[in-house]
């Protein structure tokens, strides 16, 4: 699908269908294609990854090694052919209050709808791995209120996450998100409960809050289903890496056949027919636009 509604367009409708009683299921998207797959099946949001755009654009993990100009023109390149809402990482903010302003400013001219920004120390690391410090609350206090000030569009979301569970306990991460909520953040992150029991108390704790989820990761949260976080009063849920893992996957599979049997035919099942491909990317549409521009010719 081609993009056209307006970036405040997209804030306004996303911000109005979060105060819904009925949870936001986000994929993840790390490129454009992937955006469109993820409009095509019909979700009603998508969040841009960072562990996914890592991979994606520099091969490398993640732990904190992309800059937010390369994040930033990443999400350019997803709003120019989605009209979803984009939620986007974020990680840090990439520095201190007056990069953090930049931050938002550029996500918000790139067309992304909300941003979360973590209480990690710089370099961040990715939510579910090990060796992870955050910064004080007077300092997160400080990178949100930057934040908040930032934004031109009131509608463009600014999400806290806190990663305090890993690094001082579920306690002092509830507490930081009362207070990143109290500051004026519209959505609150706890990253990465590790039982079903943590992700009860995070939804009865926090339950007048907007709550997001990530299903990311690997076995440290429960897998529970989208309605399961439903029931609880989760109002967003993520889940960032499977369609990359999913990619990846088939990738390999397709690459194995290759090398085995030096063609791909046995293995043209487990991909996309040529012309399913180029429907996806719109195609039909562009053939209509140009159509649109040659009736002239040959006359």
């Amino acid at each position: 699908m081609m993009n056209n509604r307006s970036a405040k367009e997209k804030r306004s409708r996303f911000r109005e269908r979060l105060r819904e009683e009925r949870i936001v299921i986000a994929p993840g998207a790390f490129d454009a294609f992937s955006a469109r797959l993820v409009e095509y099946v019909g979700f009603e949001a998508l969040y841009m990854t960072g562990a996914g755009v890592s991979a994606a654009l520099a091969g490398l993990p993640d732990i904190g090694l992309l800059t937010m100009t390369e994040m930033v023109e990443q999400a350019r390149r997803i709003s120019d052919v989605t009209n979803l809402p984009i939620i986007s990482d974020a990680d840090t903010g990439y520095g201190g209050p007056l990069n953090v302003r930049r931050t938002v400013q550029q996500f918000e001219k790139a067309g992304v709808c909300a941003i979360h920004l973590e209480d990690q120390e710089i370099p961040k690391k990715c939510g579910h791995l090990a060796g992870k410090r955050v910064i004080s609350r007077e300092q997160m206090t400080d990178r949100l209120k930057a934040a908040l000030d930032a934004r031109v569009d009131e509608n463009f979301l600014i999400i806290a996450r806190t990663d305090a569970r890993a690094t001082h306990g579920l306690a002092e991460a509830l507490e930081r998100g009362r207070l990143y909520s109290s500051i004026g953040a519209d959505v609150i992150f706890i990253e990465a409960p590790e039982s079903l029991e943590e992700i009860k108390e995070i939804a009865r704790s926090l339950k007048d809050v907007p709550l997001l989820i990530n299903r990311g990761g690997g076995d440290r949260t429960p897998p529970l289903s989208a309605a399961q976080l439903d029931e609880m009063g989760f109002r967003l849920v993520i889940f960032p890496g499977d369609t990359q893992k999913a990619a990846g996957k088939a990738m390999v599979n397709i690459l194995n056949i290759l090398k085995e049997t030096g063609n791909t035919l046995s293995g043209q099942g487990m991909m996309m027919s040529f012309e399913e491909r180029f429907e996806i990317l719109g195609l039909s549409r562009f053939k209509e636009i140009e159509a649109s521009y040659s009736r002239g010719e040959g006359t």
